[in-house]
C-alpha cells in the first residue's frame, strides 16, 4: 500500500471530499446568543452531515439529528427530490445528509428537509426532540415562522402550510401548470447569477407569506440526454440562453386565512429579483434590476396594498453589483444598502444608511454577516457585523460597525488580526468566527462572548498530507494578485515547466490566504511544475473600476493580464521556464484556458479547459448580458469572445497549433456539454489537435469524479510540454 503523500493525494482528496468532510459549516448564531446551530458529519470520510448544536454556557456540543437514524440507514443521494437537487448545484453543495437548514427567530426550533421528507428538531430539548412531520409530496425548503409554530414548504412547485394542529393545506399553487409555473422557488437565474437561493419569505408575525411565483412557460427548453443509456428519456429544462426569453417572476403577499395582495413594480423593465429581506417591525424591502443590470431600486412594499415605494436607487453604466445582506432595515427604521462610492476620487464599496455613509472608503465590503448588541445603554441597538476587505484582497476580515445615530461620523473596528480569510456569524454579543489561514488547515471555529474567546467547534476533518507555502505578490503596474508555488523538493536553480491554474472571471478569487486553495495545487507543483496563480481585471477584492473596467472586452483584458503578469513573475523567479507552459481551468477557467491556447500559441504550449462556455450565446441570459450586453446589439462582442469561432480558423502556422484537452460532464445543466461538442467540431475542422474527456453522469460540479481526473490531465500536460 502507498503511503507517498503525492502519490495518495487524488484518492484521499476524493474520500474526504478535499478534506471538508468532517468540518463544521452552515454555521448560525440565534438572535439572542443563546445556542450556536452547525451541520458537521461525523469524520473525515463520511459525507453524511449532521445538525449539531453548541451550548455557550457549557461549552459543550449535542447532536440533534442524524440522518442514518432518522432515514433507518438509508442514504438519500438517490432519493432527493428533482427540485432539490437542483437547490444543491446552485449552492454547489457536494455533502450528503442534511444540506440545509432553517431557525425560528428565537433559535430554538430547527427544520431540514431529508430525502424529500421533512423534520422538526426542538433544539432546546436536552433529548433531542425530532420529529418528522407529515407532507403532501417530496419537500424542498422547508422553514418554520418566526415564531415556530407553522411551517412552510415546497413540493412539486406549489407552496403548503403545515399548521400547530399538524393540518397541512395549500397556499399557492398551480399544480395543472406542468410545472410550468412554480410558487416559493427560486428561478434559475436568481439561484445561479444573483444568488437568491429562496423564494418566499414569512411575515415577522407568521400570519403571511411573501411568496415568488415563476412562470416558465415562454422559456425555451432544452433536451439533456445521457447518451450512456439511450433508453433513458431525455430530461427538459428550461434554459435562459443569452437574448433568450427570461421567466416571468411575480411577489405576492398571501395571508394564512385566504387573503391576496400582489406586489407592484414595473416587471417589464425591472425584470430581475436580486434580493428580499422582512424584518420584524417593518414592511418587506426588495431590490429589482434591469435586464442589463446598470440600474436597479431598492423598493418598500406596503403589506398591506402591495405598492411600493422607491428608496434607493442603484446604478453603474456597466453593471451593478450589489452587496450580499442588503437591503435590510436597521433597528431604529433607516434602511441599509451596499453600493459603490465613486465620485470625488473614491473607487469602494461601502454601506449607507438612508444614504449616510457608514463605512470608510478604504474597506472592500463583501457582506453583513450579522448583528451585535450595541452599547447596553441603548436598548435594542445592534451593530453591524461585516465582512470586508481592507487593502489586501487575499484576505478578509471581520468588521464592527456602529449604526447608531448619535454617533458622530464612521465608527468601524477590526475584529480579526491574524492574516486568513475570516467569516462570522453573530447574534445578541455571542461571535463565532471562521478562521482560514495559510498557516493551518480547514476553517478554525472560534465561539466569542462580549469579545472575550469562550470556547471553539471541534472539526473531525483530515489535514492534507502536506502544507502548501505559496508565495503571494503584487505584480505589474496594476498590482495584480499572484501566487506561486514550486515542488517541496525545490532546488534553486533548476528550471520548471510553467502550469497557470486559472479561473479569471467577474465574481470570483483564487488568490487567497487560505490553505485550502493551494492544497491541490501543491500536488501538482509535487509533480514537477512551478504553479502560477493570477487574479486578474475583473476578479474582486481590489476595486469596483478594477473589477468593471473588463465590461464587453472580457477577452482582451483577462487575457493580456495574465499575460503580463507571468511576464512578471517569470523576472521575479528564474526558475519559471517561459518556453514550457500550460494553462489549465475550470468554467470560466475552462473558457480562459482554451483562449489563451488559441490566441496566444507563443506563450502556451497546451491546456485543459474543464466545461468551457465555448459560445456565450448558449450560456445563461443574466450573467452573459452583466457583461457582453444583448446578443441583438453585440453581435461583434459575441464573436470576438466565442471560442467556436476563433478554433474554426485554421492556425496561420501549423505548428502553432496547441494540443488542448476538453472535459465536460453529460449532465452539466449549467454549462451544457454542447459548448465543448461544438467546439470539438470546430477543432476538428480546421486541423487543431484536441481531445475530449465525457464525463458519464456527471454535473458542472463533477462530484466524486473531480479529483479522480487528476492523473489522466497530467498525463496530457507530460505528453504534450516540450522536455
Amino acid at each position: 500500500m502507498s503511503h507517498d503523500p503525492y502519490v495518495d493525494y487524488p484518492d484521499l482528496a476524493a474520500r474526504t471530499r478535499r478534506f471538508t468532510n468532517g468540518a463544521p459549516r452552515a454555521v448560525t448564531v440565534d438572535t439572542d446568543g443563546n445556542r450556536v446551530v452547525f451541520l458537521r458529519s461525523s469524520g473525515p470520510e463520511d459525507p453524511v452531515d449532521q445538525l449539531w448544536v453548541y451550548d455557550p454556557a457549557s461549552g459543550s456540543e449535542r447532536l440533534v439529528a442524524d440522518p442514518s437514524a432518522l432515514l433507518s440507514g438509508a442514504q438519500d443521494g438517490a432519493e432527493l427530490p428533482a427540485q432539490e437537487r437542483a437547490l444543491r448545484e446552485r449552492l454547489r453543495l457536494s455533502t450528503a445528509g442534511i444540506g440545509s437548514y432553517a431557525l425560528d427567530r428565537a433559535g430554538r426550533v430547527a427544520v431540514f428537509p431529508l430525502a424529500g421528507r421533512v423534520f422538526r428538531a426542538d433544539l432546546t430539548d436536552p433529548g433531542g426532540s425530532v420529529a418528522e412531520l407529515p407532507v403532501a409530496g417530496p419537500a424542498v425548503d422547508p422553514r418554520p415562522d418566526p415564531t415556530g409554530q407553522r411551517i412552510a414548504y415546497v413540493t412539486e412547485g406549489t407552496l403548503r402550510i403545515i399548521g400547530p394542529d399538524g393540518s397541512d393545506v395549500m397556499l399557492a399553487g398551480e399544480p395543472d401548470s406542468g410545472r410550468a409555473v412554480t410558487w416559493g422557488l427560486a428561478e434559475f437565474i436568481a439561484a445561479e447569477e444573483f444568488n437568491r437561493y429562496r423564494g418566499y419569505w414569512w411575515a415577522p408575525d407568521g400570519q403571511s407569506v411573501l411568496a415568488a411565483r415563476v412562470d416558465a412557460s415562454r422559456m425555451p427548453h432544452w433536451h439533456l440526454s445521457d447518451p450512456s443509456d439511450p433508453s433513458l428519456a431525455p430530461t427538459t429544462v428550461a434554459y435562459p440562453y443569452a437574448g433568450s426569453t427570461n421567466a416571468e417572476v411575480s411577489l405576492h403577499l398571501l395571508d394564512l386565512d385566504g387573503g391576496w395582495v400582489d406586489v407592484h413594480w414595473d416587471r417589464e423593465t425591472y425584470p430581475y429579483l436580486v434580493a428580499v429581506h422582512w424584518s420584524e417591525g417593518s414592511g418587506p424591502l426588495i431590490t429589482v434590476l434591469r435586464r442589463l443590470q446598470q440600474h436597479g431600486l431598492v423598493l418598500a412594499v406596503d403589506p398591506r396594498t402591495g405598492e411600493t415605494q422607491v428608496h434607493a436607487e442603484l446604478a453603474d453604466p456597466r453593471w451593478v453589483e450589489p452587496i450580499a445582506g442588503t437591503p435590510c432595515h436597521l433597528g431604529d427604521g433607516r434602511v441599509l444598502v451596499g453600493g459603490e462610492l465613486a465620485h470625488d476620487g473614491y473607487d469602494a464599496r461601502c454601506l449607507f444608511a438612508d444614504g449616510t455613509l457608514l463605512t470608510p472608503p478604504s474597506l472592500y465590503v463583501r457582506r453583513v454577516c450579522g448583528r451585535l448588541a450595541a452599547d447596553p445603554a441603548e436598548p435594542g441597538a445592534a451593530d453591524l457585523l461585516v465582512e470586508a476587505s481592507d487593502g489586501e484582497p487575499s484576505e478578509q476580515h471581520l468588521f464592527r460597525v456602529r449604526t447608531s445615530v448619535g454617533s458622530t461620523g464612521i465608527d468601524v473596528r477590526r475584529l480579526t488580526a491574524t492574516p486568513g480569510w475570516h467569516v462570522g456569524s453573530a447574534g445578541g454579543d455571542l461571535l463565532v468566527v471562521g478562521s482560514a489561514s495559510l498557516d493551518h488547515s480547514g476553517t478554525q471555529w472560534t465561539v466569542y462572548r462580549g469579545g472575550v474567546e469562550i470556547g471553539a467547534l471541534r472539526s473531525f476533518a483530515a489535514s492534507p498530507p502536506y502544507q502548501p507555502r505559496p508565495v503571494l505578490e503584487r505584480v505589474t503596474d496594476r498590482r495584480l494578485p499572484t501566487g506561486v508555488l514550486y515542488p517541496r523538493q525545490h532546488v534553486a536553480g533548476r528550471r520548471l515547466p510553467v502550469l497557470v491554474d486559472v479561473y479569471g472571471g467577474p465574481g470570483h478569487q483564487e488568490v487567497l490566504s487560505a490553505r485550502s486553495r493551494w492544497t491541490q495545487r501543491q500536488w501538482w507543483a509535487d509533480a514537477g511544475f512551478a504553479v502560477v496563480v493570477v487574479d486578474n481585471r475583473g476578479t474582486p477584492g481590489v476595486a469596483p473600476s478594477f473589477e468593471k473596467v473588463v465590461h464587453r472586452r472580457l477577452a482582451d483584458l483577462i487575457l493580456a493580464d495574465q499575460v503580463e503578469a507571468l511576464a512578471a513573475l517569470a523576472a521575479k523567479h528564474p526558475d519559471l521556464d517561459l518556453e514550457r507552459v500550460a494553462i489549465r481551468g475550470w468554467s470560466f477557467g475552462g473558457w480562459l484556458a482554451a483562449l489563451a491556447v488559441l490566441r496566444r500559441p507563443d506563450v502556451y504550449r497546451c491546456g485543459i479547459a474543464g466545461a468551457p462556455v465555448t459560445d456565450w450565446g448558449l450560456y445563461d441570459t443574466a450573467y452573459t448580458e452583466r457583461y457582453l450586453g444583448l446578443p441583438d446589439d453585440g453581435g461583434e462582442v459575441y464573436r470576438h469572445h466565442s471560442l467556436v469561432s476563433l478554433a474554426g480558423d485554421p492556425p496561420g502556422n501549423p505548428e502553432e497549433a496547441r494540443p488542448l484537452l476538453l472535459i465536460h460532464g453529460l449532465a452539466d445543466d449549467n454549462v451544457v456539454a454542447a459548448h465543448t461538442l461544438r467546439l470539438s467540431a470546430a477543432m476538428l475542422a480546421s486541423g487543431r489537435p484536441h481531445a475530449v474527456l465525457p464525463l458519464t453522469g456527471a454535473t458542472h460540479m463533477t462530484l466524486g469524479v473531480g479529483d479522480r481526473l487528476l492523473p489522466l490531465e497530467l498525463d496530457f500536460l507530460r505528453r504534450n510540454l516540450p522536455t
